[in-house]
């Protein structure tokens, strides 16, 4: 019997040190920083680049292949494999505005036309495949400015647009006739404020309505991932410092895997932290990406690739 249980036990023994030397997941890439648009495979080595020397704070991969990011502060693309422009937005000044526009937020909808969140015109559009204007919507903002009215925007399966307004510390959504619905204001959770890329604020980022409702946020300098209910109760976050090893700092990205991991965009965070996080819901790191070598401190747009089902984001 003694000898039985010696030879399960090193059976055990055996299988955990299998399991514990398993490779960990990898993934393809899809980023901007340092100039470029870049595709790396899950080895970390570069499928496909094209020079973009504007810092890109959202991208999209559509399902042709094609890949949609903007090329300054005011025009999106849509680029080919072969890096072909083969559509174009450019944002103008509304009627009766003079001042900045940027554009820091768009989404390709169902059906072809493109959502663009216009900081500085205060308002969000619709174009066609012209690039003709279809539908716009209002924005609420209590302190105005080109550079910080938005964040990431996206419109959501009711037809309606959930909003981050950087400037505000808040998240709102909005109906389709700009009527606020819903909204939720950012706050300290406790800390100091305190300034510059690497410091704490309430600047949101990312914001992602879930299937069950609540709201997945990215505090961008809250440094810090939060799930709120529609009451604003928080009832799951990942803190600043709560990772084993990781310091969140400026949260951007979010990606909701179709298992229920979550992808986290660590901004500005130095290259002791890495540049990209999963984590499952439970907050174990079953993957991280840091490639300083490609990308540097201003990957604020970074999306896996390679996952099969549908990714929220």
């Amino acid at each position: 019997m003694r000898r039985v249980l010696c030879l399960c036990l090193l059976l055990c023994v055996s299988l955990s040190l299998c399991y514990a030397q398993e490779s960990p997941v990898s993934h393809r890439v899809l980023a901007a920083d340092k100039g470029k648009i870049a595709i790396l495979n899950q080895k970390g080595e570069i499928e496909w680049q094209i020079e973009n020397p504007f810092v890109v704070h959202d991208m999209q991969l559509l399902p042709n292949k094609n890949i949609l990011f903007l090329t300054d502060s005011v025009t999106i693309v849509e680029v080919n494999a072969k890096k072909e422009i083969v559509w174009k937005h450019v944002s103008h000044q509304k009627e009766g505005y003079s001042g900045a526009v940027e554009i820091h937020a768009f989404q390709r909808l169902k059906g072809g036309a493109t959502m663009v969140a216009e900081s500085g015109n205060q308002r969000i559009i619709e174009v066609d495949k012209e690039d003709r204007i279809i539908k716009q919507i209002p924005l609420v903002l209590n302190n105005p400015n080109s550079h910080r009215d938005t964040r990431r925007a996206r419109k959501l399966d009711n037809g309606h647009y959930l909003v981050c307004h950087e400037g505000d510390g808040m998240v709102r959504e909005y109906d389709d006739t700009g009527k606020v619905v819903w909204s939720y204001t950012l706050d300290l959770a406790g800390r100091q404020r305190t300034e510059g890329h690497d410091g704490h604020g309430v600047e949101v980022f990312n914001a992602l309505r879930l299937p069950n409702g609540n709201t997945l946020i990215g505090g961008g300098n809250n440094n810090r991932v939060f799930e709120v209910n529609p009451e604003g109760k928080t009832v799951w976050s990942v803190e600043h410092n709560e990772l084993p090893g990781i310091r969140l700092y400026w949260v951007t990205g979010l990606q909701v895997l179709p298992n229920g991991n979550i992808v986290i965009g660590n901004t500005h965070a130095g290259p002791d932290n890495p540049q990209l996080i999963e984590i499952t819901r439970d907050k174990k790191v079953v993957w991280t990406f840091k490639n300083w070598e490609v990308f540097g401190n201003d990957l604020c747009a970074g999306l896996v690739v390679d996952v099969k089902g549908k990714i929220l984001r």
